[in-house]
């Protein structure tokens, strides 16, 4: 199976994430691409399925099939989140639009907990940092500011904003290593305690709307069942693909 035909010919969403989406660019900054396909239906009768995600075509390019991309979100994953609420949207079909109108089907008060732990496992990383050399990684410590900043907002307003707007010079200066270690402890001390407060009365539902996710992606699978041909081009490019790689 060719991976990236799969990219190539099926996707539904693409956008761009990192700091272009963030509102943190620089003129170093990379642009990294993030997208979501919709693998199609007959795929999946083979013994063989097609892959949770894919790597590529281009550099810093990374997708994931609909159903994995579905149950991360689910899971208030904060990197998939995210990507559906990216300001920078490079390419959306029909399906993807549906996509997109489900986003705030998938926020839920899980989110305290993902993103939070994920906080906690950076800055534990941080701190190894700190111990072993001296000093952080301090573009690791911007992004976990603004990852617990994300976190607080979403509990508070019950909307996910990526774009860190007027927080942006502060944040490159953390990420330019002018800001104290023992400051930027007290910040993200702050940050935590905010969003720790604001999930006990955020607006967020207690769980994501599950059944409703469920409902479209099992229709998004029988029209494309439907509308398929086992011998179309474009899937059995993807077929092609895999063989050739088995040789």
């Amino acid at each position: 199976m060719d991976p990236q035909a799969l990219v190539r010919d099926h996707t539904i969403y693409s956008c761009v994430m990192g700091s272009r989406a963030f509102g943190l660019a620089t003129d170093a900054s990379d642009t990294d691409r993030r997208g979501v396909f919709l693998a199609p239906t007959p795929l999946f009768w083979r013994f063989e399925k097609p892959p949770t995600h894919v790597e590529g075509p281009a550099e810093e390019q990374f997708s994931w099939e609909l159903e994995r991309f579905c149950e991360l979100a689910l899971r208030a994953n904060p990197n998939i989140l995210e990507c559906l609420h990216s300001p920078v949207v490079e390419y959306v079909d029909d399906t993807g639009r549906e996509l997109l109108a489900l986003r705030e089907a998938f926020l839920s008060r899980r989110a305290h907990e993902t993103f939070t732990r994920y906080a906690l496992g950076q800055r534990k990383k941080l701190e190894a940092d700190v111990r072993q050399h001296g000093a952080p990684r301090w573009k690791h410590a911007m992004h976990l500011l603004r990852l617990l900043m994300s976190a607080r907002d979403l509990l508070r307003t019950g909307r996910l904003t990526i774009d860190v707007g007027d927080q942006r010079e502060a944040l490159l200066e953390v990420k330019r290593g002018e800001v104290p270690w023992p400051r930027f402890e007290t910040w993200m001390a702050r940050l935590g305690t905010e969003a720790d407060e604001s999930a006990d009365r955020s607006p967020l539902p207690a769980e994501p709307d599950q059944a409703r996710i469920e409902d479209f992606l099992v229709r998004t699978r029988r029209t494309s069942a439907l509308q398929s041909d086992p011998d179309d081009e474009r899937v059995q490019g993807v077929v092609r693909g895999r063989s050739l790689g088995q040789r």
